[in-house]
């Protein structure tokens, strides 16, 4: 199982861009825990902190396919390493600044979560010119998507050693810092200098023309509500059942559970169209929702999140097959970057959902919600099946492209054509 990874880890660049990804994107996936901590720590309410959570949140979904388009407009270095800086300044600001006045600290706040440099997007786009063969860009993006669930299990734990360590102001300031080095590494490596974006057509919405893209969006909102209610669902059942210690078990048998699923569809190249095979993993995506309605004991509950989270990381490694088949040309780093920031929307909605649902039925329904959007999911793939099935590429590129006038060919295996 391991040869086909450490196949593309000895690839030349292939673990420094892996590395450098991980460690740049340590300021994002850690934001909401770093904040909650220090906005406590400078006595602000929960109330306060989530709010400053939530608008992080909110202004880096909005700037990943912003800075995403801005990428496959001008190149790698030009956009990652610039906007790393920027929000590293905007959380340093923050992290001085403290909670008062409440408007510069939102404003810093919005400031770090809108400049979040889209290096996941980047390295996706990376994998077809450091990678030759279509297999192992397939594998490689199984490992990214196991990689991520790694990375947002390991985050919380350096924030609390830093906090152990210093103190909370600390913990920012020393992960953006970091996240600063990460994009330093992945925009100084060769493939990131030597990138070049495809010529595009100059259109308004960018990525977002493609039919198959957008349907593959509307999938994954459904994904994103089914993995963001968990965790308010979990968040009820640990209050009857052993409180946070059980709670951190099972957000930890989730990810458990994606990082197997994603270990194992990963180490075996798969035959047959990848819209099919999506279609079948997300059908037991939802099947494996089912069972949490049961709300057994904690040991059995936590035997079921983990079955839960068995097909999370397959499913997203599937998708990032789709994304790279349905981008038009020259807006693949854009088109990435909306899966993120679609995934990221889904699950805050399915927090704000399972909410009022945990509050009216309880947590038996708070577990429903899960099974119902993941049937969600399973019905638009369904119903967009044809969409799916024929990638469009964007057809012909504008005399007047957007950009490499050049018209250097975008590295990709999936649907054959040159972006």
């Amino acid at each position: 199982m391991a040869t086909g990874y450490l196949e593309i880890l000895k690839a030349r660049h292939a673990l420094r861009l892996l590395t450098g990804t991980l460690v740049g994107r340590l300021p994002n996936a850690t934001a909401a825990i770093a904040l909650v901590l220090f906005v406590r720590a400078e006595g602000g309410t929960y109330g306060l902190a989530g709010a400053l959570a939530a608008v992080y949140g909110v202004a880096n979904a909005v700037g990943q396919p912003v800075l995403g388009r801005l990428v496959d407009l001008y190149g790698q270095p030009r956009i990652q390493l610039p906007a790393a800086v920027l929000a590293a300044l905007a959380m340093t600001l923050f992290a001085f600044s403290g909670t008062s006045p409440l408007p510069l600290a939102y404003a810093a706040v919005a400031a770090a979560g809108l400049f979040a440099p889209p290096l996941e997007g980047g390295l996706r786009a990376l994998w077809p010119s450091v990678l030759r063969r279509e297999e192992q860009v397939h594998t490689a993006y199984a490992m990214d998507a196991i990689a991520q669930e790694v990375m947002y299990t390991v985050g919380p734990l350096l924030v609390t050693l830093c906090v152990a360590l210093w103190d909370e102001r600390a913990a920012l300031l020393v992960l953006n810092l970091v996240g600063v080095l990460g994009a330093l590494c992945v925009v100084l490596s060769p493939p990131s200098r030597a990138w070049r974006p495809a010529p595009r057509e100059a259109h308004w919405l960018g990525a977002l023309r493609s039919p198959g893209l957008l349907a593959l969006l509307a999938a994954f909102l459904f994904v994103g509500i089914a993995l963001g209610s968990i965790t308010v669902a979990s968040v009820s059942y640990a209050d009857g059942h052993g409180g946070d210690a059980v709670y951190g078990w099972l957000m930890a048998g989730v990810g458990l559970g994606a990082l197997a699923g994603g270990t194992v569809y990963g180490a075996r190249a798969w035959g047959g169209a990848p819209e099919r095979r999506l279609r079948v993993l997300v059908a037991l995506l939802a099947v494996c929702y089912l069972p949490l309605v049961l709300v057994p004991g904690a040991v059995a509950m936590v035997l079921l999140s983990v079955v839960a989270g068995v097909f999370l990381a397959p499913c997203i490694a599937c998708a990032f097959i789709l994304v790279d088949r349905h981008a038009p040309s020259g807006t693949v780093t854009e088109a990435f970057s909306w899966l993120v920031t679609t995934f990221t929307v889904g699950a805050s909605a399915g927090t704000g959902l399972a909410g009022p649902v945990v509050q009216a039925g309880g947590t038996v329904w708070g577990f429903a919600v899960p099974g119902a959007a993941g049937a969600v999911s399973l019905l638009v793939l369904l119903a967009t099946g044809r969409v799916l099935a024929a990638p469009a590429r964007g057809g012909i590129v504008a005399a007047s492209s957007e950009n490499d006038p050049n018209r250097a060919a975008e590295p990709r295996f999936s649907s054959g054509d040159r972006a």
